[in-house]
This record gives C-alpha cells, sequence and structure tokens, in this order.
C-alpha cells in the first residue's frame, strides 16, 4: 500500500513538470524568434508550427478541442499572411499556433494522468473493500 500512495504522489508532480516545462519552451521559442529578422518568410517557424498543430490534433484533439481549434485557426491565418507577404504577421501567428498547440498537449497529458489516477484510486477502494470483507 505505502509503495502504491508513493507512487501516486510522485506521479502527480512529473505530470505538472511536463505541463511547466511546455509552457517555459513555448516562452523560450518566442523569445528567441523574437531576435529572429522579420524580412524573410517564415518557413521553418511554420513548419514548426504545422507539425505542432498535427501533434496536437491526435490524442489532445479530445481531450484539449479548444486549443487544438485555436492553434488550427492561428496556423490557417498565417498560411493566409504568408499568401499576402506578410511575412511578420505570418511568424507571430505561426508561433502563437505553436504555443496552443504545445498548451494542448500538456492539457491532454493532464487530462490523462488524471484518468490513470482516478483508476488506480478506484482499484485501491475495491481492493480495501475485498480486504474489509475477507
Amino acid at each position: 500500500m505505502t509503495h502504491v500512495s508513493l507512487t501516486l504522489k510522485q506521479a502527480q508532480p512529473h505530470a505538472k513538470s511536463r505541463a511547466a516545462f511546455a509552457v517555459i519552451a513555448a516562452i523560450a521559442v518566442l523569445a528567441v524568434s523574437g531576435c529572429a529578422s522579420t524580412g524573410d518568410m517564415p518557413r521553418e517557424q511554420m513548419a514548426v508550427a504545422r507539425a505542432a498543430v498535427d501533434r496536437a490534433a491526435g490524442p489532445a484533439g479530445a481531450d484539449a478541442p479548444i486549443e487544438v481549434s485555436e492553434a488550427r485557426n492561428k496556423l490557417e491565418r498565417a498560411t493566409a499572411a504568408v499568401a499576402r507577404k506578410d511575412y511578420d504577421e505570418a511568424r507571430r501567428l505561426a508561433e502563437q499556433a505553436e504555443v496552443d498547440a504545445n498548451l494542448a498537449e500538456a492539457k491532454s497529458h493532464s487530462v490523462r494522468s488524471s484518468r490513470a489516477l482516478q483508476e488506480v484510486r478506484e482499484g485501491i477502494r475495491q481492493l480495501r473493500e475485498e480486504i474489509a470483507r475477507g
């Protein structure tokens, strides 16, 4: 019993640290990309944003639909800005799309961790009932 309790307590900070890491990474990306030249088409940022949105649309799509929708919307707007050759706007929107996608993934991880924790707690409750009857 003690081992299970310790494992659960250790698992909760893990999920929070992953979400915190995702947010910090997103802020770092925004800070670094703010130093990039603004006159060229943001090919790399667009590709990174597309990959992030595609990744988030998988399992995160069900657990964080609002965030995934926001990320897709911003990526579409970034694509339109590229077509207009408004590269500063495209870069800004692509960065935001990437951040929204990362947030969706972090939220999805958190939701799945909470579900797993609830299942473990239910299993423990059932075992306690069996022991009490036993």
